[in-house]
């Protein structure tokens, strides 16, 4: 008898796989950029398990598309979609944060497989994108570059260079995705500095411009779709509002979620969560 393939896990459970991952990590430390692991899990999904052009076994297979992590600290969450994307192993996870770990708490492209860049310093990452657009288009691939980036990254003067740069050049391999979750360091980035009629500036600076919910699946591949079949010969970006803590509703309540530091007792509390709202 010939053994049935196991079903390929949906977009909705590659989304709940890649936040366990992310709730496991952090158990490990303890505290992190939790938060914003659970609100990106849903556009990670979509990025990886239906637009991205990879290969899990060769992470720089010369063909691939490139994701580009602008928001370094964010690293908790695309280890936990490569997890999930098979580039690193599982068992893996076990190291987060822990000496000669493959997987340190602020994203390094040197340090691990799938990482393309190291974002630490933010505002730089859409300049790199627009370097590597630069070159792949002089090379003649067809490889697309999705640079994800924070709305804290709003506030540097570097992105938006990179944003009139990008323009100019008339990058039509380049895809932003910008997590707006209103959350920084030091309060809600809105305030900080007000960053609305966001959709208004990104069409100034010549990009196409979307706005979506970045925690409706259907909406984000759509949205996906929509920005690598656009005809016009511009970058292009997706504006993704998402919730700090998705998944996780105590984590979903809390004011301050910028960095989380959780009790040992309410890991598992997180996880449990998780599955019950996995399982309605």
């Amino acid at each position: 008898m010939t053994a049935l393939a196991s079903p390929t896990p949906s977009l909705a459970q590659r989304a709940y796989n890649i936040r366990r991952h992310a709730l496991r990590m952090g158990q490990v430390q303890g505290q992190g950029y939790i938060g914003q692991a659970l609100g990106a899990a849903d556009l990670l999904a979509v990025a990886y398990f239906h637009a991205l052009r990879y290969r899990p076994e060769d992470p720089a297979w010369e063909p691939r598309d490139r994701f580009y992590l602008s928001i370094g600290h964010y690293a908790i969450a695309l280890y936990a979609a490569l997890i999930e994307a098979q580039v690193i192993p599982l068992e893996e996870l076990e190291t987060y944060g822990t000496d000669d770990s493959r997987l340190p708490m602020s994203g390094m492209a040197a340090y691990t497989p799938g990482m393309e860049i190291t974002g630490g310093s933010l505002g730089h990452g859409l300049g790199i994108a627009v370097g590597a657009c630069l070159g792949l288009k002089r090379k003649g691939s067809d490889s697309w570059v999705y640079n994800l980036l924070s709305d804290g990254e709003l506030n540097e003067g570097s992105t938006w260079e990179a944003a009139m740069s990008a323009a100019h050049w008339k990058l039509d391999n380049l895809i932003a995705v910008v997590d707006v979750n209103n959350q920084q360091a030091d309060g809600h980035s809105s305030e900080i500095l007000a960053f609305e009629p966001i959709v208004d500036r990104w069409q100034a600076f010549g990009w196409f411009t979307q706005r979506v919910d970045g925690n409706d699946l259907d909406a984000l591949v759509k949205a996906f779709d929509c920005a690598r079949s656009h005809t016009g010969p511009q970058p292009r970006v997706i504006i993704c509002d998402t919730r700090m803590g998705k998944g996780v509703s105590f984590l979903e309540n809390r004011e301050k979620t910028h960095f989380i530091r959780v009790d040992e007792h309410e890991w598992d509390t997180a996880l449990d969560s998780l599955q019950m709202g996995n399982n309605q």
